[in-house]
């Protein structure tokens, strides 16, 4: 299993194929909806992240964590559905040059074009697996904006051997949600050919 270190370069995620399965270690950013749009707000003002995205891993999801005498400890961290803010995730990777986003479900065709012309591939984590994410975190590095709700605030985590990473979206063409629903769509277009009128 190939496995990914942060900061990602362009040829770091060109040689990623749709279908492989990567495992993740070392710097991850974990952030949802809430959070990109404050990203995109800084950006367009022209002020700088508080945390460095150029070639980094966003986990869209938004841990169960609490907080003792040691610091922030994370005890679940499920994947939420990409498709949810596909739009604000693509400008992300777009302006700041984050490399890798990894979330829950498929992206529309036109936002996985326009993640593929930011250099971006996508990848999927099994939803309901937030636990067995979670025993990949090495330590809570920073935490930004918990203004926001703990959810919703944008982490900064060291992780060891995040998997199961699959490659669904990459720089080549390859998606793997569009090219089930095709063969869906395909199936459909024969069943539909196959039909022969009720006689009477």
């Amino acid at each position: 299993m190939r496995e990914l270190k942060p900061p990602l370069s362009l040829r770091d995620v060109e040689e990623l194929e749709a279908g492989e399965v990567v495992e993740l270690t070392g710097r991850m950013i974990v952030a949802r909806d809430r959070a990109h749009l404050r990203l995109l707000e800084l950006s367009r003002r022209n002020e700088p992240p508080p945390v460095e995205l150029r070639g980094a891993v966003v986990f869209h999801g938004g841990p169960i964590a609490s907080r003792g005498e040691g610091g922030w400890s994370v005890v679940s961290m499920g994947p939420t559905t990409s498709a949810r803010f596909e739009e604000l995730a693509v400008e992300v990777c777009r302006r700041l040059e984050v490399r890798a986003l990894v979330g829950k479900g498929g992206l529309s065709p036109s936002c996985s074009k326009a993640l593929r012309e930011a250099g971006a591939v996508y990848l999927a984590y099994p939803g309901g697996a937030g636990v067995l994410a979670a025993r990949s975190v090495v330590r809570v590095e920073e935490v930004h904006w918990l203004d926001l709700g703990i959810p919703e605030a944008l982490w900064v985590l060291e992780v060891r051997k995040l998997a199961p990473l699959l490659v669904a979206i990459d720089l080549k063409g390859g998606d793997l949600y569009e090219e089930v629903a095709e063969r869906a769509r395909r199936i459909l277009r024969e069943l539909k050919a196959e039909r022969r009128p009720l006689k009477p």
